[in-house]
């Protein structure tokens, strides 16, 4: 079983930057891909990025794109997502998960989640 913990969420300023880490522990394949997910209170989960084993395919929601960066250290069995010009809109409890698949956008094709971390964005 894999274990995922969390780490870097916060409040900040519209147009701020988060980093955002994730490490992964217990039973792991040899390859496998990651992905960040968000939820909003009242909102369904959503996805917003996505990076293949080898960081080489990555993924990323409409929303994000151009402004969020996803990428791993396998050494570390680490996975990060750079949040830049942050809005409002931004803000949720924010996800990584951990699937079998190269690489992945669905929710049902993740197997591990983390506990979440809280993002803020103040205007």
């Amino acid at each position: 079983q894999v274990q995922l913990v969390e780490s870097g969420g916060g409040l900040v300023q519209a147009g701020g930057s988060l980093r955002l880490s994730c490490a992964a522990s217990g039973r792991t394949f040899g390859s496998y891909g990651m992905g960040w997910f968000r939820q909003a209170p009242g909102k369904e989960r959503e996805f917003v990025g996505a990076i293949s084993w080898s960081g080489v395919r990555t993924r990323y929601a409409d929303s994000v794109k151009g402004r969020f960066t996803i990428s791993r250290d396998n050494a570390k069995n680490t996975v990060y997502l750079q949040m830049n010009s942050l809005k409002p809109e931004d803000t949720a409890v924010y996800y990584c998960a951990h699937t079998t698949r190269d690489i992945a956008t669905i929710i049902y094709e993740y197997d591990a989640w983390g506990q979440g971390t809280q993002v803020t964005v103040a205007s």
